[in-house]
């Protein structure tokens, strides 16, 4: 990018999803004079206190970095316009950008979201689409409004999702995709030749947060309900069923080639080279290729099997 004048660029991020946002603007024209990011927080059995991903990385880059507790406190928002930035970027942050905030901003703020806006507007984008069956998704460079992901969008670029991929592998390719077009996007932006354009919010549609709940396995769905299930929870928090009172996360599930008339739902029918052969509401069946008892680690279905045997011809979910 190439500027009168230097931009001055405050970033907003906290998980890896951010991290290649961060790379991306840090070997672009642009001065990063500050970083915001959650704080430490305790993680593990441990409770150690754990760094985020963006303070490790923005520390890497010799960035400076600032964890506010709460971002709403007045000598906060003062702290960080402070700065003077010509723009905030913001991507993954975890909470609300203040109006106070983004308005006192030249260029305002620049969001990265990973979705095709108005659609899946909210925290869990990606597992929902995957939830839904979704073959196509896409990121979304927005600017922040007072609204939940509503502000005009400067640019979007349409993304399909491959066959069985999970949301890990979906997120890392859409923080990448998201990450380029943010840079390309930004240049335009501040040079005045893009034209916001308002979302149509009759067509917008909602992915509020994962709840524990919702990672269950119901044998009873259909198997393709059952496989986007474990797609969208993997690798976490993992989607999960019920054997001998012991709860078991289900990885690398595919519709298996093999048929068993008249199994019963959630029906152990037996193992393959593809995972262990478990009946779905509708007939079909599922391999699933990993499994992980609660407090031990994944494992290959064969291999778990070999500890637990007699999982086989039993009836999960109960």
């Amino acid at each position: 990018m190439q500027y009168h004048k230097t931009p001055s660029v405050i970033f907003f991020g906290t998980p890896e999803f951010s991290l290649p946002a961060l790379d991306a603007l840090s070997k672009a024209e642009v001065s990063i004079p500050l970083v915001v990011t959650a704080p430490d927080r305790p993680k593990g059995r441990g409770l150690n206190l754990t760094p985020p991903p963006v303070k490790n990385f923005a520390l890497s880059l010799g960035l400076k970095v600032f964890q506010p507790e709460k971002l709403k406190d007045t000598e906060t928002i003062k702290a960080i316009l402070d700065y003077k930035p010509d723009v905030l970027v913001v991507v993954a942050y975890g909470k609300l950008i203040p109006p106070e905030l983004f308005q006192a901003v030249p260029f305002g703020a620049l969001n990265i979201h990973p979705s095709l806006l108005p659609k899946y507007r909210g925290q869990a984008p990606i597992q929902r689409a995957i939830l839904a069956g979704e073959e196509v998704t896409g990121v979304t460079i927005m600017l922040i409004d007072e609204g939940l992901d509503s502000g005009p969008v400067l640019a979007s670029k349409t993304i399909p999702i491959k066959p069985f991929e999970i949301a890990g592998e979906l997120s890392e390719r859409l923080a990448r995709e998201g990450a380029e077009l943010l840079v390309e996007t930004l240049g335009m932006w501040l040079r005045g030749s893009i034209t916001p354009k308002p979302q149509n919010h009759s067509e917008a549609t909602f992915a509020p947060a994962i709840q524990k709940e919702e990672t269950k396995i119901d044998w009873n769905r259909s198997g393709r309900d059952v496989i986007n299930l474990c797609r969208a929870f993997d690798p976490t928090p993992g989607a999960y069923t019920m054997f001998k009172g012991k709860r078991i996360k289900c990885f690398g599930a595919k519709k298996a080639s093999v048929n068993f008339p008249d199994s019963e739902p959630g029906k152990v029918v037996g193992i393959s080279e593809d995972g262990l052969l478990v009946c779905a509401g509708d007939g079909d069946i599922v391999s699933l290729g990993f499994l992980q008892l609660e407090g031990k680690k994944r494992l290959p279905a064969n291999e778990f099997v070999k500890g637990m045997p007699s999982i086989i011809g039993s009836r999960l979910g109960e």
